[in-house]
């Protein structure tokens, strides 16, 4: 019956929303009937989530049964989890329409814990603002509109973290003690882009994974 649940709930990721447009979400069903109630299996290590999404990386679709699923930022993030039972789609966010991102961030409020850094935990949820201009109105005031997970933090105190952010899953870097700069002098990249650059964008707007960051989170039993 688990395996059932799973199936069902990573093949809805074809209408996920990473920031793209609101989500329309329902409640995964079983065959007979019966009530579909919260697991109460232990909570998988911050390891097995981690190996879990790394082994996304390049990936440019995921597959559940053969079918191939559209993803992006919140459906792979989710799609993550469900793969150890936990539907971060479990939540209630503030807005009726929310995207996955915010619906992400509203299960977090609920099941566990928002912390700044700089020090972050492989497994960790990272979130972003003001990737890109969600709201049309051509100012930065666009809140969670990206998200991605944790992998490892270096020495120098750069974050690795995995998403989907173009057409692939990759790694990308953030380091929060120097949020501006892009590479530095002996090429070392320390923030990638998280936003795309166009003539119509506002003076204040960010586009390194630093300059856009809001907050780290972590969720209960990791």
């Amino acid at each position: 019956m688990r395996l059932l649940f799973i199936t069902t709930a990573i093949a809805m990721v074809t209408l996920v929303g990473c920031a793209t447009s609101p989500v329309e979400r329902s409640r995964p069903s079983v065959s007979d009937g019966r009530a579909c109630c919260r697991s109460v299996e232990r909570a998988p290590s911050r390891s097995a989530i981690v190996q879990t999404t790394a082994k996304l990386v390049g990936a440019k679709t995921i597959k559940s049964n053969g079918r191939r699923i559209a993803y992006d930022c919140a459906g792979v993030t989710r799609a993550v989890f469900l793969a150890h039972g936990i539907d971060l789609y479990d939540g209630e966010p503030d807005e009726s329409d929310a995207n996955g991102v915010r619906i992400i961030h509203a299960h977090i409020r609920q099941e566990g814990t928002f912390h700044q850094g700089p020090a972050a935990h492989p497994g960790d949820l990272i979130f972003f603002d003001n990737t890109w201009d969600y709201n049309g109105d051509g100012k930065v005031n666009d809140p969670l509109t990206h998200v991605g997970i944790v992998e490892r933090q270096e020495s120098n105190g750069t974050v690795i973290f995995i998403s989907r952010v173009a057409d692939a899953i990759e790694r990308y870097r953030m380091n929060l003690d120097q949020p501006h700069v892009h590479k530095t002098a002996d090429g070392r990249i320390l923030n990638d882009y998280l936003r795309r650059k166009d003539g119509n964008d506002p003076a204040n707007t960010g586009y390194l994974t630093g300059e856009l960051f809001t907050q780290f989170a972590t969720r209960v039993g990791h």
